[in-house]
């Protein structure tokens, strides 16, 4: 008869790895099916993804009111000036508008298991904390809700997700090659 709670010997990994253990190739099963992180990743990346597209919908809506209370630039309907400021809000709306994009499309290659996508896509999330610490700590920019406190919780999360070991394994796993003949 065994005890209602048996001990299992479960083998704990240490708080610190050597950089050369965590280097070590990873050999999963070709079979590997996806790890919970890698969907969580993809799904994080969307919602950053989201986040991006109501924040420039927000600077759409609210250019004229961010040139005149945070620039200090008033621009008369009709000038060259509202010309000008019309064409900066195009072209950041448009290369905006590029980055979400291609993030998306990192999402779908980042959910199919690609290395080289989740690489990019942590390397991302990196540059985006990075730059609100350095604006916070800078004092140019608060982390706000209204702000930035949303996309950089999302790009903390990314990074947890994304850099995981099963993750890591998932997009490092062979891949059978499909081989197409003709005839």
């Amino acid at each position: 008869m065994s005890a209602p709670f048996e001990r299992v010997n479960v083998e704990k990994r240490p708080a610190y790895e050597s950089p050369a253990s965590l280097a070590r190739p990873v050999t999963p099963p070709t079979s590997m099916r996806r790890p919970a992180a890698t969907a969580v990743g993809s799904v994080l990346v969307v919602l950053r993804v989201i986040a991006g597209i109501v924040w420039l919908v927000s600077l759409w809506a609210f250019w004229d009111e961010l040139l005149r209370e945070q620039l200090d630039i008033t621009v008369d309907p009709g000038t060259d000036e509202q010309a000008a400021t019309d064409a900066v809000l195009a072209i950041i709306l448009v290369f905006g508008a590029i980055v979400l994009v291609v993030e998306l499309g990192l999402a779908v290659l980042v959910w199919f298991g690609s290395n080289w996508a989740r690489i990019a896509v942590m390397l991302f999330a990196t540059i985006s904390i990075t730059s609100s610490w350095v604006e916070s700590v800078a004092g140019n920019a608060e982390i706000t809700l209204r702000t930035t406190l949303v996309t950089l919780a999302l790009d903390i999360l990314v990074l947890l997700a994304l850099s995981s070991r099963n993750a890591r394994a998932y997009a490092r796993r062979p891949r059978q090659r499909v081989i197409l003949h003709r005839k």
